[in-house]
């Protein structure tokens, strides 16, 4: 196995401890469907995007053999739930007055 393999195990087992080896065997039994060449190109992108799990090395070999842009669409995953984010304003940061700080 290419040395990429080991070093996902090894960032997976810190990041997981004691779910680690599920989610390595599950990255494993990609090779059932998948040449090695591809998941070992997905996982080499994983660990240079940070994204250490067995979900995103999937996401990552499937847009390669599809040929198709790796993004994330929420769509694909309505559990998760969308940040909502305001503009800040210049005013958010004045202390009511009576207030000390």
């Amino acid at each position: 196995m290419p040395d990429c393999f080991a070093h996902l195990r090894r960032l997976l087992e810190a990041r997981l401890k004691k779910h680690a080896a599920r989610e390595y065997i599950q990255v494993l039994r990609l090779l059932e469907t998948f040449p090695l060449t591809e998941v070992t190109a997905a996982i080499e992108q994983a660990l240079e995007l940070n994204t250490i799990s067995f979900d995103a090395v999937r996401h990552l070999v499937l847009c390669r053999i599809e040929r198709r842009p790796t993004k994330l669409d929420m769509a694909n995953w309505p559990h998760l739930p969308l940040a909502q984010v305001r503009t800040t304003h210049a005013a958010d940061y004045i202390e009511p007055a009576g207030c000390i700080a």
